[in-house]
């Protein structure tokens, strides 16, 4: 296995770490990755921070004033446009001034502007065409300070390392630029250089930002969130960001979980050109997902390109917990082959299990309207403490999302469920978890460029197909209770749900119904499986019931109608009692039923010939015989008791006039 020296870990990632052959130093992650501790990494302590800013008060109030004097002249201009109504006319003349004062803020509000480029459904067209520049146009530093970084950091002149480079930066963003470059062995490569004096820029903004935040926490009484806690979870992603051997770490796990997704690309790092202000990494040929134009005179979808890239969002978030917190445009590339190129793994997240899971568990909540699980879902969330009494909260939720959601969960954006979840917060004390900040940064940016692309694009639609086999294959106990929770209401099997979900579930890209059913019978055959196996066991054994006695039916039907026929029959006919058909319901699950295998048939993978040829090893196994005679047991109890009931009620022919003598069944059900 490759060590990689002077890699870099996160030592509280929630990984297995364990020491490699005796050596401390050296630590190994449960898959396999091999890291050496650097004591020198770069990590952002805020308490650090706060003691060394205290003994600087000029030069924080200095920082102040140069924040905050050209936004209250900004804020100035918007309120006087607006009194004088030229604010339509002066739009453009002010996204510029916006872009102008955020790249001389610094990095911590070009974020902010980064983000905000990718909503068109909040920010008017002139400002996002400004707030888009961010992403890779803001002004470069000087081709000498570049020069000399790399000479500190790689150990030798720019000329003597590569064996081209460009002689000015190709793209400029908050924490770096980059030129394009050709190695001595004839690779091309990018080269990120970090920009100067980031730490201190960025220490100082995130040290008055969280002065602020700790102020508003105490005597904001409304404001329910732990602003503190969301800004240091965000100083630590971006302190983690400003170490570029961290990110070529981030950038070859992210590669491991998901660079064999189909149509994700993950470029390849060079570390023998990678420090901590200097990465060296393959150079891609793509398009910003926001050019569509450029993509589709490519011969390229653009629409695709998201879905592969909503596809790998959830992923990240739900399946593996290590998510791209950071997705802009500016990082996310379509290339000439169809592909979707990631970028720039500097500010990565995780999620942990029980997160994941419960985010799972919401959206199923959400699609059966149980309100009530919903409100214990944020509790497991951490947006509700354990003591909150969810009672007024229940029909609250209830009111805001069973409106918004209206024919159908897929319809809804995550900009909608934020704005709804928001209005519940000033009411009920929900709270936001820092972990979650960033989640939705990520998906909302999506989320925005999704609409950018296609205005109609719902996140969710396209999610869905994903949760649904998830729900059908995960083993994890929490899955299955929420699968139970699906199908399962007062008792009753809801076929039409199991149909909702093998019809979705067939749409995801992995999804493999062979597994499903490997998977299903090994589950109902299971301890764990028990409530399901015993109401699924009821169901099955109504519908065999149902088929038989819509056989025995037509077989009575058809034996009366041949007796009446012969002179001698008609009263031996009327003694033929008809069998009653399968009533309406038990009709409706034989449809249930035929419509299941009917998606089966139509699912990709599915075939018909290798299940016929795989049943009597299906019969063989011991779950499956174990089901079979509980089904035949139930189908033996309904026949005995049908048998009982035809004998209590069969009639004494009248040989002379042919009329049938009923015998009155006792009142009661048998």
């Amino acid at each position: 296995m490759d060590v990689k020296t002077d890699s870099v870990i996160q030592v509280d990632a929630p990984r297995q770490l364990v020491p490699v052959d005796g050596d401390a130093g050296m630590l190994e992650y449960d898959d396999g990755v091999v890291a050496v501790v650097r004591p020198e990494l770069l990590r952002y302590d805020p308490v650090a921070i706060s003691a060394h800013y205290k003994s600087k008060p000029f030069q924080v109030l200095g920082r102040i004033f140069t924040v905050l004097f050209p936004a209250l002249s900004f804020a100035l201009g918007l309120w006087w446009d607006k009194q004088t109504g030229v604010g339509q006319q002066n739009q453009s003349k002010r996204a510029i001034q916006l872009r102008d004062l955020l790249t001389k803020l610094g990095p911590a509000y070009i974020k902010i502007g980064q983000a905000l480029s990718t909503r068109p459904d909040l920010v008017p067209p002139a400002y996002l065409d400004e707030l888009t520049r961010l992403q890779d146009q803001i002004p470069p530093f000087s081709n000498d300070i570049a020069y000399q970084f790399i000479e500190e950091e790689l150990g030798d002149r720019p000329d003597a390392i590569y064996a081209e480079l460009s002689p000015q930066p190709i793209a400029a963003a908050s924490l770096g630029q980059v030129y394009k470059g050709k190695l001595k062995t004839g690779e091309t490569v990018a080269v990120k250089v970090q920009r100067p004096d980031l730490q201190e820029t960025i220490a100082v903004d995130l040290y008055i930002l969280r002065r602020m935040a700790t102020w508003a926490n105490k005597n904001v009484k409304r404001l329910r969130s732990d602003l503190v806690a969301i800004l240091d979870e965000f100083g630590g992603r971006i302190f983690e960001e400003m170490d570029y051997i961290n990110e070529g770490e981030n950038a070859e796990r992210f590669a491991q979980l998901y660079g064999h997704l189909k149509d994700v690309y993950v470029p390849k790092i060079y570390w023998e050109y990678t420090h901590r202000r200097v990465l060296t990494m393959e150079w891609v040929v793509g398009t910003k997902l926001t050019n569509v134009e450029a993509i589709r005179a490519q011969g390229v979808d653009a629409r695709y390109i998201i879905e592969v890239g909503v596809q790998c969002s959830l992923r990240q978030l739900l399946e593996h917990g290590f998510f791209h917190a950071d997705p802009h445009p500016g990082n996310l590339l379509a290339t000439p082959d169809g592909q979707l190129a990631y970028l720039d793994f500097g500010m990565m997240s995780e999620i942990k299990p029980y997160q994941r899971y419960g985010l799972i568990e919401a959206v199923v909540h959400m699609v059966n309207r149980d309100f009530e699980g919903l409100a214990r879902d944020y509790v497991k969330l951490d947006f509700l403490s354990p003591d909150t009494d969810l009672t007024p909260i229940v029909p609250a939720l209830a009111q805001i999302f069973g409106n918004a959601l209206g024919a159908s969960v897929a319809e809804l954006n995550f900009k909608s469920i934020t704005d709804q979840l928001s209005a519940l917060m000033y009411e009920y004390p929900f709270r936001v978890p820092a972990y979650y900040a960033l989640i939705i940064r990520s998906l909302v940016t999506l989320e925005g460029i999704a609409i950018h692309i296609d205005p109609n694009f719902k996140v969710l639609s396209e999610a869905y197909p994903y949760i649904s086999k998830r729900l059908l294959t995960d083993p994890a106990p929490e899955l299955r209770e929420s699968l139970q929770d699906l199908l399962f209401k007062d008792g009753r099997f809801r076929w039409n749900r199991l149909e909702n979900l093998l019809r979705n579930a067939r749409n995801s890209q992995d999804y493999n119904v062979n597994q499903v059913l490997d998977e299903t019978l090994e589950f109902l055959s299971s301890e764990r499986g028990a409530l399901i196996r015993n109401n699924l066991i009821d169901e099955v054994a109504k519908s065999v019931d149902a088929l038989s006695r819509d056989a025995l039916h037509n077989v009575t039907n058809t034996l009366r109608d041949r007796l009446q026929n012969v002179s001698w029959g008609k009263p031996i006919a009327m003694a033929v009692n008809p069998t009653p058909a399968a009533t309406s319901e038990q009709e409706q699950t034989l449809e249930h039923i035929k419509r299941i295998w009917s998606i089966l048939q139509e699912t990709r993978g599915f075939d018909a010939a290798k299940v016929s040829s795989q049943v009597p090893q299906l019969l063989a196994n011991p779950g499956v015989q174990q089901i079979g005679r509980q089904v035949a047991g139930r189908l033996a109890s309904k026949a005995i008791a049908r048998l009982i009931r035809e004998v209590l009620t069969a009639g004494d022919v009248n040989p002379n006039n042919g009329q049938v003598k009923k015998v009155a069944l006792p009142a009661g059900k048998v």
